[in-house]
């Protein structure tokens, strides 16, 4: 007759299935942010603008969230985290944030921006999980950490040493860098709160529309001269598949992972979006791309195997 699992066995394997579970949850959110760049790309040839995109993000999720938000969240919107909470959060990787990016796209080329932000959210939790919780990452973490960066680095070169000199990019870069902050203390946040993935999903989407009206007068927009498909294209995918689905599977990873873990993911966006550009666009990458792909991968295997 098998033996009944021991408490410690049974222990095991809630915490392998919880791993899995992250791995699962961060890779998808890469996947799903890296082709967020080609899809991006193509509103842009489309002739829609940073605002149309932003706007379309925020009143499609916060549309199909809604119902859940009415049986859900007592009291609306912000149910269990309270309006303080809600608020930092949402002001951390809601509307605020898209407007930061922006902000950044105006001075300096997007691959900046898939290159900054992904390569530094993980440095910058590291240091404020040290400074702040008092988390110290071991060695393998460390080198772990160490061939992501090397690997975002040859993306990196690969990156500025195409572009020729450009007047006011370090501007934008200084944006993608608040984005990396930004990002970073949303995830210790959430991790340190104990928040639910579902409520911080609802929460951000339907308070960042009280930003919407800010960007709607500030900044051009032209949804009424572009085509449907477009729009479509951006309303489904921006709205409903980053909006709401990235979000979520992100503050979940966080959960299942913790915050250092679950940024470790991140660097993986730039890798999804060359790959991406193979297969929808027909760009491929240069030898330098390619090795930087495989440090990447390397110091995610690395540190995710070290606690």
């Amino acid at each position: 007759m098998p033996q009944p699992a021991t408490p410690a066995v049974a222990a095991a394997a809630i915490a392998r299935r919880r791993l899995w579970l992250g791995i699962g949850c961060g890779l998808l959110t890469s996947l799903i942010w890296g082709v967020q760049a080609v899809v991006s790309r193509q509103s842009v040839a489309d002739g829609m603008t940073a605002a149309d995109v932003t706007v379309l993000r925020f009143v499609v999720a916060s549309l199909l969230l809604l119902p859940l938000a009415l049986r859900r969240m007592r009291p609306f919107p912000i149910g269990k985290l309270g309006w303080r909470r809600s608020l930092i959060l949402t002001a951390l990787a809601g509307a605020p944030y898209a407007l930061v990016l922006v902000g950044g796209a105006a001075f300096a080329p997007a691959l900046h921006a898939s290159v900054i932000v992904p390569g530094l959210i993980p440095v910058m939790t590291v240091a404020l999980a040290f400074a702040v919780l008092g988390e110290r990452p071991g060695a393998w973490r460390v080198l772990g950490l160490a061939l992501v960066l090397a690997g975002i680095g040859a993306f990196g070169w690969q990156a500025f040493g195409s572009l020729g000199p450009q007047e006011n990019t370090w501007i934008g870069d200084l944006f993608f860098v608040a984005n990396a902050a930004m990002w970073s203390v949303f995830g210790l946040l959430a991790r340190r709160w104990g928040t639910d993935a579902v409520d911080v999903t609802i929460a951000t989407c339907l308070l960042s529309l009280l930003v919407l009206p800010i960007v709607a007068l500030t900044m051009p927009m032209r949804l009424g001269e572009i085509a449907w498909p477009a729009i479509a294209l951006q309303a489904v995918y921006q709205g409903a598949i980053v909006g709401v689905g990235a979000l979520f599977l992100y503050t979940k990873t966080v959960q299942l992972l913790g915050a250092a873990r679950a940024t470790l993911f991140l660097p993986l966006n730039p890798v999804v979006t060359v790959l991406a550009g193979v297969l929808l666009l027909g760009e491929y990458p240069s030898a330098l791309e390619i090795a930087g792909m495989l440090l990447v991968i390397a110091g995610m295997s690395v540190a995710l195997r070290t606690r």
